[in-house]
């Protein structure tokens, strides 16, 4: 299975959904400033190896991206972007934010919203040849992908606007060595 997955990656047309690397233990701030990496929880040195591992990785397994790759607006994931793919290759996207808010309490309608935009993301069918990369949030429990273990990928297959996405599988970067 994994041998056709990867010939399939190769071909591009995936999307790449990552969560960040290793952050430091704690919280963000409750009042967190997207502008200042104080008030947030940052990368560890894990996550530094971690995010540099990944892009590595890729680029060994010969898997095309698309760039540059999205990064929510948040120090830690823009760190893993940069350090995986080049600092110049990084589009901060501020819609990466909605997906953090899910784990606090939204109403109804906001969580509905941010959802269907999650959608219509993952529905939509990268640059010919080529896979995009959102680095980004884990999910709540049963919501958009799930949770997602630092520096975990799930892959999505989309399906075009309208037509759905499927999640063709998901992995983790192995312990070893950070």
């Amino acid at each position: 299975m994994y041998r056709s997955l990867l010939d399939a990656l190769r071909k591009g047309g995936f999307i790449l959904y990552a969560r960040h690397g290793e952050a430091a233990v704690g919280s963000d701030l409750p009042h967190v400033n997207l502008q200042d990496c104080l008030t947030q929880r940052n990368l560890s040195v894990t996550g530094r190896k971690q995010a540099i591992y990944y892009g590595d990785m890729l680029r060994s397994l010969q898997i095309p991206i698309e760039y540059p790759v999205v990064a929510s607006p948040f120090c830690r994931t823009i760190e893993t972007a940069q350090l995986a793919f080049g600092g110049s290759n990084v589009y901060i996207d501020p819609f990466w934010v909605e997906i953090y808010r899910l784990s606090g309490s939204l109403p109804d309608e906001d969580r509905r919203r941010i959802l269907n935009h999650l959608q219509s993301v993952l529905e939509t069918i990268p640059e010919e040849g080529r896979n995009k990369v959102i680095v980004a949030h884990s999910f709540p429990e049963g919501m958009g992908l799930g949770p997602i273990p630092n520096m975990g990928t799930v892959i999505v297959k989309p399906g075009g606007p309208g037509n759905g996405f499927e999640v063709v599988h998901q992995f983790s970067l192995p312990e070893v060595g950070f």
